[in-house]
């Protein structure tokens, strides 16, 4: 950030009193801007053993497979962030059950807060973010065409708690691996 969003000053970056962390403060009107982490949502929307997945028609990774998902709005909840994506990427209206999946990907500063979701019909269609949209088996994901690892790690947390018939909250963080040496 060069210059401030409520005056258009030149911004510094330095620690504010009684903070820790380096925040861009402007000189003229005193404002602190602070940069926190997104929130990404979506929904594993299921109907009749299969879930609903889009391939991606935005970068980043155009053409890879995802749950419908996307940064959460201001005024919205995270369900109503979650139903509003799965709206706009897949056509499909979708009864929001529990929360299943919490990562936080610290590097980017991004929190993934992934839905359990139930299709109130069959009826999908690819929105303007979705190349196209299809209901698949887990035995038809395209695995190695997934576009995050988010998406790998809530479709497998899916799909064991699935096959128990207990689903849970799963919290983890996912962070880079360290380089070698």
């Amino acid at each position: 950030m060069k210059y401030c969003s409520s005056c258009g000053a030149l911004v510094t970056h330095e620690i504010p009193d009684g903070d820790n962390r380096h925040r861009h403060i402007c000189g003229a009107c005193d404002e602190i801007h602070y940069k926190n982490p997104n929130i990404v949502v979506g929904v594993i929307a299921e109907w009749q053993e299969k879930i609903i997945l889009c391939r991606r028609a935005i970068e980043p990774r155009i053409g890879y497979w995802t749950m419908p998902s996307g940064y959460l709005e201001n005024e919205e909840s995270t369900e109503e962030g979650a139903q509003r994506e799965a709206e706009e990427e897949a056509g499909i209206d979708v009864k929001m059950g529990e929360l299943l999946t919490v990562i936080n990907i610290p590097q980017i500063g991004q929190v993934h807060m992934i839905y359990l979701g139930q299709l109130r019909s069959p009826r999908f269609q690819a929105g303007i973010e979705s190349l196209e949209v299809q209901l698949l088996a887990e035995a038809d994901i395209p695995w190695d065409q997934l576009a995050f690892p988010t998406v790998k790690l809530a479709l497998q947390h899916f799909f064991a708690d699935r096959q128990t018939g207990q689903f849970k909250l799963h919290s983890e963080v996912l962070r880079k691996p360290a380089k070698p040496g």
